[in-house]
C-alpha cells in the first residue's frame, strides 16, 4: 500500500519550501494540485517532472474514492494546494478523511501557511487564537460575526481584497469601531505589507487607498487591553 502526503507549498516566496517537501514531490507517483497551472510554475522552478492531476473543490467529491484506491494499490500520492497547507481553506480534508477511514497511511509535512506569520507579526496576542477562515460571502455572514462578539482570543480571517472594506465596516459595527486589528497583505511576497489600527481606521484607510492581493485579517479579542497594545499609526501611502 502507498501513502498520501499532504505537502505545504510557498504562499509567496518560492524559497519557503522544505528539502523534504521537494524530495517527496520528486519521488511521488502523482501530484494532486488545486490548479495545475499555478503548481506547474513551482515544479518547473525546482525541475520536478512528476505527473500532475487537478484536484479542487469542484471535483474532489468525485475523485476521493478513486484516488484512495490508487494509493491502496501501491501509489504514493502528494497533495498540494495553490499555496500553503492543504486543508486550510483549501481542498484536503475530504481526501484525508477518506484515507483515514480506509486505513490508508497519511503524512502531513510542516510548512508554510499564511495565517501563522500574519498572527505572529501582527503585534496581537498569539498565545491563544481562533482561526475562522473565510466568512460566508452572503447568507450567514452577520450571524457568524455576531457569534464572535464575546470571543476573547485573537481572531484570524482570510478575506478577498474585494470584500475587505465591507468586512472591516461590518466588524466595526458589531465589535465596535475602536477594536484593534491588523491587515496583513501579500505575505512573503515582494509587496508584503502590514497595517495596524482600529477597525474604523483600517476601513477608512482601505476605502481611500484601495487594496490588492492576498489578505489575512487579525482582530483583537474582546478582552484585549488597548492600553498595552503597540501603537502604530496608519500612514498615508507615498504619492
Amino acid at each position: 500500500m502507498g501513502k498520501l502526503y499532504l505537502i505545504p507549498t510557498p504562499v509567496g516566496n518560492l524559497e519557503d519550501i522544505t528539502l523534504r517537501a521537494l524530495r517527496l514531490l520528486k519521488e511521488a507517483d502523482l501530484i494532486l494540485a488545486e490548479d495545475t497551472r499555478t503548481s506547474a510554475k513551482l515544479l518547473k522552478h525546482y525541475e520536478i517532472t512528476t505527473p500532475l492531476l487537478s484536484h479542487h473543490k469542484f471535483n474532489e467529491h468525485q475523485q476521493v474514492e478513486h484516488i484512495a484506491t490508487r494509493i491502496e494499490k501501491g501509489e504514493n500520492i502528494a497533495l498540494i494546494s495553490d499555496a500553503g497547507t492543504p486543508g486550510i481553506s483549501d481542498p484536503g480534508f475530504l481526501l484525508t478523511r477518506t484515507c483515514v477511514e480506509r486505513g490508508i497511511s497519511t503524512e502531513c509535512l510542516p510548512g508554510p501557511t499564511a495565517f501563522i506569520p500574519a498572527l505572529v507579526n501582527s503585534g496581537l496576542p498569539c498565545d491563544r487564537f481562533c482561526f475562522e477562515g473565510f466568512l460566508p460571502q452572503k447568507k450567514g455572514r452577520l450571524k457568524k460575526l455576531n457569534a464572535l462578539t464575546d470571543e476573547s482570543r485573537s481572531m484570524i480571517f482570510y478575506e478577498s481584497p474585494f470584500r475587505l472594506v465591507k468586512t472591516l465596516e461590518q466588524m466595526a459595527g458589531i465589535f465596535g469601531p475602536g477594536r484593534y486589528a491588523c491587515v496583513a497583505r501579500e505575505i512573503s511576497k515582494m509587496f508584503e505589507e502590514y497595517k495596524r489600527g482600529s477597525l474604523e481606521e483600517l476601513a477608512t484607510y482601505y476605502k481611500k487607498q484601495g487594496v490588492k492581493g492576498e489578505i489575512v485579517l487579525i482582530v483583537a479579542g474582546k478582552d484585549y487591553n488597548s492600553d498595552e497594545r503597540v501603537e502604530i499609526k496608519i500612514e498615508e501611502e507615498e504619492e
